[in-house]
């Protein structure tokens, strides 16, 4: 797979990284999706180190993408609707704030775009409550241990992986069964 020039990188936190990963794995024109820690103070966390809660770090996904393919607008339509943007410092049965729903951005443009994304929704109201979805600037991003990353495709048979992921994976095939990538 190419990473060409035009390629944009968007960070999203939504939960256990894994959940995400797995999902945008599977976008057509996402070129990489890679979890890992960021919104924290603590240079180089670990996994531990981050499931504290003491670092201030929130489980992410880096997703590298193609803007022709996809825009940073799906990216966004695609990740809140694959988490509760409304539960603050949870998704699930995981609670504390590295399972924050958050959008660290890169540049002014996405910090409108997300903005803008948020207000739409909380007018239309898709959510009984409001969303809680902090949208801040990427400080710096720590990609996760390498026994982290794909840990969806590597572990199908983990009981986390049935029960929470495989779940997840297959309502974000059924909704946006359009923007999978072909399987050829």
């Amino acid at each position: 797979m190419s990473y060409g020039a035009s390629s944009e990188v968007a960070t999203l936190a939504g939960g256990c990284f894994w959940c995400i990963e797995a999902v945008f794995r599977e976008v057509d024109g996402v070129e990489q999706a890679v979890s890992g820690y960021t919104g924290g103070t603590t240079a180089d966390p670990g996994y531990q180190d981050v499931c504290s809660g003491r670092t201030g770090h929130a489980e992410a996904v880096q997703v590298t993408f193609d803007p022709t393919v996809i825009t940073y607008r799906e990216i966004l339509e695609i990740f809140f609707s694959v988490h509760d943007p409304t539960t603050l410092n949870r998704q699930g049965a995981d609670v504390g704030t590295q399972y924050r729903s958050a959008i660290f951005y890169h540049n002014e443009e996405q910090k409108a775009i997300a903005g803008a994304l948020i207000k739409e929704l909380d007018e239309s109201r898709v959510w009984d409550k409001p969303i809680v979805t902090e949208v801040v600037p990427l400080d710096e991003f720590y990609p996760a241990e390498d026994y982290h990353r794909d840990y969806f495709t590597r572990n199908p048979e983990k009981a986390y992986c049935r029960t929470v992921i495989s779940p997840k994976v297959a309502r974000f095939r059924q909704r946006w069964a359009q923007r999978l990538k072909s399987r050829s």
